[in-house]
This record gives structure tokens, C-alpha cells and sequence, in this order.
């Protein structure tokens, strides 16, 4: 845990993340199931949403434009398309193309990036992408207690404004701070993810409103609430990410995965119970 705390190396990153992820372990037990999912029957919704979303997907990184050689927007295509009709109760969602791409780049190989989305999706992140998105509901509403609880200021002029948490943080949890946090603090980021679960989604989440409490109290309304929220992820606090790592382990104080289950499940019944 120590070690990958620290950072994976590059060069080691996709072998590491396959290996803690469980996705290596998939990958062997199933060979050639990804390239039958490429061959398998069509589902043009699918197909529509996925190419859609291509030309919105790292618009600024040459590898993703259609004149790089080799074009990485026909890997994401693929990737998404097979996530799709793997699992068609999520099929295609907003928010995975970024992923997908993400691990596209790192692992250079469709198919391990089509088991890491699968290890994501299917079991690290709890219902994130579904129809109804319920866990990512859940979890939006899981940091808003974290933070009454332990920023009780912040969570206080939030409640006070009657500022819906998914304004705020929907695009930290879909993207998985992807686009929103310098590339080499998502990486960290998501080697701790691949090792601990999506407990550190909270961690992280919590040390950025922590770390800028006193911007985020400055605000007088909720536009200035939406903007103070964009702009502590932008500051030289993420870009440092030595110092932001060792950070979400410490600021946040205790955190245990027998406490956020605890409270998924209560929030999730409330928000079922909602209807």
C-alpha cells in the first residue's frame, strides 16, 4: 500500500493496475472475449452515443485528433463499444470516454483497457453509470455528510444556500477527477484507487474543500459557490501532487471503508426510498 501510495512508475503502471484491479485475472480466464464483443451483433444507440462523444474526448491531445497516426479515437471507439455490449445495463455513459481514454494512454492496449473499465465500472465504482446512477447519487450525498461532520463551515453555507452537492462535485466522481485535476495527480490518484477502492474518491474530495476552506467561505451566493469549487482544482496545491498525495491521507483524518459502507447504505436507502 506504502508503495503504490508513492507512485507507480510509468513504465509499471498498467502491469500494476492490472494486477491490483483484478483485471489481469479477467483478462486470463477470458481469452478472446473482447474481440468477440467487437464482432458481436450491433446496437446503433450505442454506436451513435459513443462516436458522438469522440471529438469531445481530450480534443486538445494530438493522439485523440483523427490526423494522428495511429489515431487513438478509433481505440477509445472500440473500447466503449465493447464496454457496451458487455454490460448492457450500463451501456454508454458520459464521463467514460474520459476514462477510457485515460487508460488508453497508459496501458497502449485496447483490450487491458477495456478489463481496467470493466474492473471500474463493475466493481470498484458502485453503480456510478447505471440508468439511474444511484451510486453515484448515493456517493454525492455520502460527501455531503463527510462534510457537515468534519468542515462543518463549509457544510453549513452549502446547506444554507440549499446548493445541491451534484452541482458542485458530479464531474469529480463521473470523471474520476479526470479534466479536472493536473494528469499526474489523477495518475496517483488512480493508483490508490486501483489498490484501495473508491473510498479515496472522498479522501481526495474532502482534502481539496478542506485545504481551501477559507476560499470556499468567502462566497456570498451559489454562482460564487459554483465558481470557488472550480477553482480549487486548478490552484498549485493540485498541481503539486507529492504534497496533495501525502495530504488526502492525513487531512482528512479517519475514514473507514466499514464507515462508508455504513453510510452508502443509509443514504441509498433514502434516496430509493425518494423514489
Amino acid at each position: 500500500k506504502r508503495y503504490v501510495r508513492k507512485g507507480v512508475p510509468l513504465e509499471h503502471r498498467a502491469r500494476v493496475w492490472m494486477a491490483l484491479s483484478g483485471a489481469q485475472a479477467q483478462m486470463d480466464q477470458n481469452p478472446g472475449y473482447y474481440h468477440r464483443l467487437l464482432q458481436g451483433e450491433g446496437d446503433p444507440g450505442l454506436e451513435e452515443a459513443v462516436s458522438t462523444d469522440l471529438n469531445r474526448t481530450f480534443p486538445d491531445n494530438v493522439r485523440f485528433r483523427k490526423t494522428a497516426e495511429p489515431c487513438l479515437q478509433k481505440a477509445l471507439y472500440n473500447v466503449l463499444v465493447a464496454y457496451g455490449r458487455h454490460d448492457r445495463g450500463v451501456g454508454y455513459c458520459q464521463g467514460m470516454n474520459f476514462i477510457a481514454g485515460y487508460l488508453i494512454l497508459v496501458t497502449k492496449d485496447e483490450e487491458e483497457s477495456f478489463w481496467l473499465l470493466d474492473a471500474l465500472v463493475g466493481r470498484i465504482l458502485p453503480d456510478y453509470y447505471g440508468p439511474g446512477m444511484l451510486g453515484l447519487k448515493t456517493d454525492q450525498e455520502v460527501l455531503g455528510e463527510l462534510v457537515r461532520a468534519k468542515l462543518p463551515a463549509v457544510g453549513a453555507l452549502l446547506d444554507r444556500h440549499g446548493v445541491p452537492w451534484a452541482l458542485l462535485v458530479s464531474r469529480w466522481f463521473i470523471c474520476l477527477f479526470v479534466d479536472v485535476l493536473p494528469v499526474e495527480t489523477v495518475l496517483r490518484i488512480w493508483d490508490c484507487l486501483f489498490n484501495e477502492g473508491s473510498k479515496i474518491i472522498f479522501r481526495v474530495a474532502l482534502t481539496l474543500i478542506k485545504q481551501h476552506q477559507a476560499l470556499i467561505l468567502e462566497a456570498t451566493g451559489i454562482p460564487d459557490i459554483c465558481d470557488k469549487f472550480k477553482q480549487i482544482t486548478q490552484g498549485s496545491f493540485a498541481m503539486e501532487c507529492h504534497t496533495f498525495m501525502q495530504k488526502i491521507f492525513s487531512e482528512p483524518g479517519s475514514l473507514s471503508t466499514a464507515a462508508v459502507a455504513r453510510l452508502r447504505e443509509r443514504h441509498r436507502a433514502q434516496l430509493l426510498a425518494r423514489g
